[in-house]
């Protein structure tokens, strides 16, 4: 009698534990909703050679290509901000951007800052070769496994 119990109340539990996590993973500050529901993905830019071009206050490149396409694959336009590192991390931090286009190796010193995907492909830093990683706000992780499933798709 007493297992029937044990094995009853496993149940309940795991089936409770499992409704609780539906809706993994997810973004604390609802970031993924809140681009969705707005239209807008805010991104900012630096340039860096060979993955961001920012002139004119236009931005182009292969991760501007990226950023875009992710744009269009969740039905929104992207808001570019151009402007340095530091600066555009201390906006990301403020909540201010979504997601950060800048050239970042796989090894980059903003890793404890930022979250960053896994490597989409390959680039040069001072002459040696890196993984490049795009950047999305710490903690926003439906944000980052939408933005990586969408490079699944888009890079080899």
């Amino acid at each position: 009698m007493k297992r029937w119990i044990v094995r009853v109340f496993a149940v309940v539990v795991g089936v409770f534990l499992l409704a609780g996590c539906s809706d993994l993973p997810r973004d604390p500050d609802g970031t993924l909703e809140r681009v969705r529901s707005t239209g807008v993905l805010r991104a900012g830019a630096s340039g860096s050679e060979g993955a961001v071009v920012v002139k004119d206050g236009r931005v182009s490149g292969p991760e501007a290509d990226l950023v875009e396409g992710f744009a269009d694959s969740l039905g929104v336009r992207v808001e570019w901000r151009p402007g340095g590192e530091q600066e555009l991390v201390a906006a990301m931090e403020d909540g201010e951007l979504d997601v950060l286009a800048a050239g970042f190796a796989d090894d980059t010193p903003w890793a404890d800052t930022v979250a960053v995907t896994r490597v989409y492909g390959a680039g040069k830093v001072g002459g040696d070769d890196v993984g490049r990683v795009l950047a999305v706000p710490l903690g926003e992780n439906a944000l980052l496994v939408a933005l990586e499933t969408y490079l699944d798709r888009a890079t080899p």
